[in-house]
């Protein structure tokens, strides 16, 4: 494996070629179902659907993580130089002969790559969405400024580029979780493009309004540490609750575990991660998880308490998620991280972060319009 180059281009162009094919199932849907909808209707129909491919490429990446299928193809775009491990057969089978239960084997290796054409189908479907933008507003018909859905394709390039340094440098946790964050953060842009595009202000006070933006930026730090103690796996440096190793404050080494600038399952010095450096990790995410679920309860029932339905709905939807995450994440200590719920907890909050994104959205365009529950007529391109 140390002798297969890191960067391959060799199948760049079957590789952009099966990422066009795959994208076509998708955009061939959009066509058909609303072949008699506006162009701007048939826009945000590809938006929705982009957000939900969007959200399953966030959990399959999960699962490509959690299988320890990051490194199943060692270079990048491809598999040994191929489009697909068929054409890397050979070499997967000799690095599996040395290392049977190593990060090469085939399993594995096709895991690494369907992540891969899920993510190249996801950005052909935001370039024909970039475009069709610009087309749009160029000929009138949208009041959505185009630059929305440019920023999301810079954004799924950037994503591409950590998707490769994840490979290239060893899953390196910091790299590795800058990327989970990437994917979280490209599902909640497209979240808020679909709210543009059909604007739905949410009637609150700006009092609530600020406190829908604190419970996002809260929100947004917890994936970060959850992020940090998946990456790192330190998820098993606690396998009780409420307490950790029998105690409520368990020796923890937050020097070590929250140094960015590091090898996997290393210090900066080059040392063994120390367990008390692991624990701190997953203690600092749990007690960041009262915080948070606290925050959201409160930010619920404030919602809920208010006389429109759609505000309701929104509070009902956030709960749901605020107890899934509860229930979720304990069964990854409980149950000693299943995959199924550890993809749960992931699942949950991709979910999480789109819907306060979809809130923060709704509330902005409520203020911008300059009194609560006015619908906005004008606020879509001045948001930008």
């Amino acid at each position: 494996m140390d002798a297969q180059p890191l960067y391959d281009l060799t199948p760049v162009l079957r590789l952009a070629l099966l990422g066009l094919v795959l994208a076509l199932g998708p955009l061939a849907w959009v066509w058909l179902r609303h072949r008699d909808a506006s162009p701007a209707k048939r826009l945000r129909a590809l938006t929705l659907l982009t957000l939900f491919l969007t959200f399953d490429l966030v959990v399959f990446g999960a699962f490509t993580r959690l299988s320890d299928s990051g490194l199943g193809c060692p270079d990048w775009p491809g598999c040994y130089g191929s489009a697909s491990p068929l054409g890397a057969r050979e070499e997967i089978h000799a690095e599996q002969s040395v290392r049977p239960s190593g990060p090469v084997t085939h399993g594995k290796a096709w895991v690494e790559m369907i992540h891969r054409y899920l993510a190249m189908s996801v950005g052909v479907l935001i370039i024909v969405m970039t475009v069709a933008s610009w087309r749009e507003a160029r000929q009138g018909h949208s009041g959505v400024s185009p630059w929305w859905a440019t920023a999301a394709l810079v954004w799924v390039c950037a994503q591409g580029a950590f998707g490769a340094l994840t490979v290239t440098m060893k899953l390196y946790p910091a790299i590795v979780t800058l990327h989970l964050l990437g994917g979280i953060g490209l599902l909640a842009l497209l979240a808020v493009i679909a709210e543009v595009q059909s604007p739905r202000p949410l009637a609150v006070s700006p009092g609530v309004r600020r406190g829908v933006q604190a419970v996002a930026a809260l929100a947004v730090l917890q994936v970060a540490l959850g992020g940090w103690v998946s990456t790192n796996y330190a998820v098993l440096a606690c396998q009780e609750f409420p307490t950790c190793q029998g105690s409520w404050w368990p020796a923890m080494d937050f020097r070590h575990g929250f140094t960015l600038l590091r090898d996997l399952g290393e210090t900066k010095q080059g040392d063994y991660l120390p367990f008390a450096a692991l624990t701190a990790i997953h203690y600092t995410h749990r007690l960041a998880a009262y915080v948070v679920l606290a925050a959201m309860l409160v930010l619920g029932w404030t919602l809920h308490r208010s006389g429109e339905a759609g505000t309701r709905r929104l509070a009902v939807a956030l709960l749901v998620l605020a107890l899934w995450q509860l229930a979720s994440g304990l069964s990854n200590v409980v149950l000693g991280w299943p995959l199924l719920a550890a993809l749960a907890h992931t699942a949950g909050a991709a979910a999480l972060i789109a819907l306060l994104a979809v809130a923060v959205a709704r509330s902005a365009l409520a203020g911008s319009t300059g009194r609560v529950g006015a619908r906005a007529t004008r606020p879509v391109r001045a948001m930008l």
